[in-house]
């Protein structure tokens, strides 16, 4: 049973990743490549080439760079990577500097000196001529968040070398979205030479840090000193914008549009009204008038196989171990299950709820501290200086609190097992292990990790996707990570390993069925995490500005956090029904889970 499974899952997952292509490439017409480009200073940029078969040499096309931003890789904008070149322009989607395939930087404000590397191949294009299918009078730059600010840069940094030759920017149209609070300062917008388009979150988490501390444009300081910039108009001085009026002459460069979406800054990417916006826009810098309306939008049909691609991925681990473990090596680790715990009554049922309640308030306001905490421990990493010792900036701060609510968990599990349980002797727990199960069940977890990997390595190589939605994802990764794997994994096995504690002799009672025992399992994994969101969120709907502001950038980094957390326990629980061992799910999990995180961040290892 577990074979059929397990060819029925990768058959699916083939499936499906064809398909997701297919929708990738426009069905077929449009060429999709990776590329790497080197730049300054021994650094490189990674990049997706989506080529229109449209754009040749006796009609090239527009050419869009777009940018994604902080803890963001080229795959999470893929989707406005799709709707622009299926209207028949040409778009490089790139890996910003430290992060997914591209290098870090000698810079510590890559986005702002470098464009996270976006100048380097705005000025490869302007000067090559092997891309001659691309329209060089037509460069058009696009970004979220870290990288809208990438982009207001770039429009300023190649504007300020055009005023110095006295000719056109290279940059022709810039468009920046989920950023002005850096970017807009009058000194720097008088630089700019290009057409620019502004989309910003009406309900943005860090809105209160813009001028007026709120999301709203229509007389924010900042949108002002822009348009004023860009009309240039000594008898008319803004003192308030139109939202979605075009201000400006395509051919003074000057067009310049303002978007006010009402959407929260890590959603902005995927609304389909900001999508909506920025195909506008380009289409009308660009002057495509025959291109596909911008209402037609078919990139979430991508997003909504990878998605299926991603569950399948998960499914078929079960399957697979369970095939290795009928081999005689790993067959001795297949331990009888202890007794199912008995139900908490009386004095214990109340300590119960109360550890189940007071370890998730402890998980939601030990996050914050957390996150100050790495930033003195692993000074260089938050310093964006490059380093091997945890260069993850914000898995710094998973890892520390995964490490303290980890030990919280152990001390309030053994405490109330010691305290209150009628079998007072540890080795009732069955948590005792052979030295020599112990490296066999490493040998299997990390075989089970190797498997799972070089199934996402095939599917990428043979398709150009992965498994993922939205900026959640389990993709390709440089090599190199393999080597932090070792640093970050046996840290953060200590929360795993005292979540499977939790899930297989706590929850696993004689009053519960086996969806139950899941079920509380994963609202006790999740519940802090929840609990930091309802608080941020009902604040900033209540009073429109969150609860935590300077942390606010690390809450947005749970709404990749929590997905892990929820499915963690379901992991711990099938592989404690396996080998009857609380183990084999977090040797296996922290391999699988941990590199998921260490490829989807920013990573600032040495060049």
């Amino acid at each position: 049973m577990a074979i059929k499974k397990l060819k029925l899952y990768i058959l699916l997952i083939f499936i499906v990743s064809f398909f997701a292509s297919k929708v990738q490439n426009s069905w077929g017409s449009v060429n999709i490549q990776q590329i790497k480009i080197p730049t300054e200073n021994g650094q490189w940029v990674v990049a997706d080439l989506f080529k229109p078969l449209s754009a040749t040499k006796d009609n090239p096309a527009p050419v869009v760079i777009v940018i994604p931003g902080f803890q963001r890789s080229k795959e999470t904008l893929s989707n406005i990577s799709i709707e622009l070149s299926r209207r028949g322009m040409v778009v490089f989607s790139i890996d910003p500097y430290a992060q997914g395939g591209s290098s870090s930087s000698m810079q510590r404000r890559a986005a702002t000196k470098e464009g996270y590397g976006m100048y380097a191949l705005v000025e490869y294009i302007s000067n090559t001529d092997n891309l001659n299918y691309i329209d060089k009078n037509k460069i058009g730059v696009t970004g979220h968040s870290a990288g809208g600010l990438a982009s207001i840069r770039g429009a300023q940094y190649f504007g300020n070398q055009a005023k110095g030759v006295n000719s056109y920017s290279k940059i022709h149209s810039a468009y920046v979205s989920g950023m002005v609070r850096m970017g807009f300062e009058k000194k720097h917008l008088k630089k700019i030479k290009s057409n620019i388009g502004v989309s910003y979150a009406l309900y943005d988490e860090g809105a209160w840090q813009n001028e007026l501390k709120n999301g709203d444009l229509t007389e924010a300081p900042e949108i002002l000193r822009l348009i004023n910039h860009q009309i240039a108009d000594s008898k008319n001085n803004f003192n308030n914008v139109e939202i979605g009026k075009f201000y400006g002459e395509l051919n003074k460069r000057n067009k310049t549009i303002i978007h006010n979406e009402k959407v929260l800054h890590p959603l902005q990417p995927y609304d389909f009204t900001a999508t909506k916006n920025q195909l506008n826009f380009f289409s009308t810098v660009f002057e495509i008038n025959y291109s596909i309306p911008s209402a037609d939008q078919v990139w979430y049909w991508k997003e909504l196989l990878t998605l299926i691609s991603l569950v399948l991925s998960f499914l078929l681990i079960i399957p697979f171990s369970k095939f290795l473990l009928d081999f005689p090596y790993f067959k001795g680790l297949i331990q009888s299950k202890p007794k199912e715990v008995p139900q908490p009554i009386g004095v214990s049922k109340y300590i119960f709820w109360g550890l189940f309640f007071l370890s998730g308030i402890i998980a939601c306001f030990s996050f914050i501290p957390m996150s100050e905490l790495s930033k003195l421990l692993f000074s260089d990493a938050s310093n964006r200086i490059q380093t091997w010792f945890f260069p993850q900036r914000m898995n710094n701060t998973i890892m520390l609190w995964a490490i303290f609510n980890g030990l919280i968990g152990l001390l309030l599990f053994f405490g109330n097992h010691f305290l209150f349980s009628k079998e007072k002797n540890k080795s009732s727990l069955k948590i005792k292990i052979k030295s020599s199960d112990i490296l066999k069940t490493f040998i299997l977890g990390f075989t089970i990790f190797s498997a799972y990997f070089l199934l996402v390595f095939l599917i990428y190589y043979f398709f150009h996707v992965d498994f993922r939605f939205l900026f959640l994802g389990v993709k390709v990764f440089r090599l190199q990570l393999l080597y932090l794997l070792p640093i970050y994994a046996p840290i953060f096995f200590i929360f795993f390993f005292s979540n499977s504690l939790r899930v297989n002799y706590v929850f696993r009672t004689k009053s519960l069925n086996r969806y139950q025992q899941i079920l509380y399992s994963c609202i006790a994994n999740t519940f802090g995490l929840f609990l930091i969101l309802i608080i941020q969120y009902l604040t900033l709907y209540s009073t429109g500005t969150v609860f935590w502001r300077e942390g606010w950038l690390y809450i947005n980094l749970l709404f990749g956090i929590v997905p892990i957390m929820l499915i963690l326990p379901i992991f711990n629980y099938k592989f404690f029904e396996l080998t009857g061992q609380v183990y084999l799910g977090p040797i296996t999990m922290s391999m699988i889970l941990i590199m998921i995180l260490l490829s989807n961040t920013v990573c600032y290892i040495p060049l």
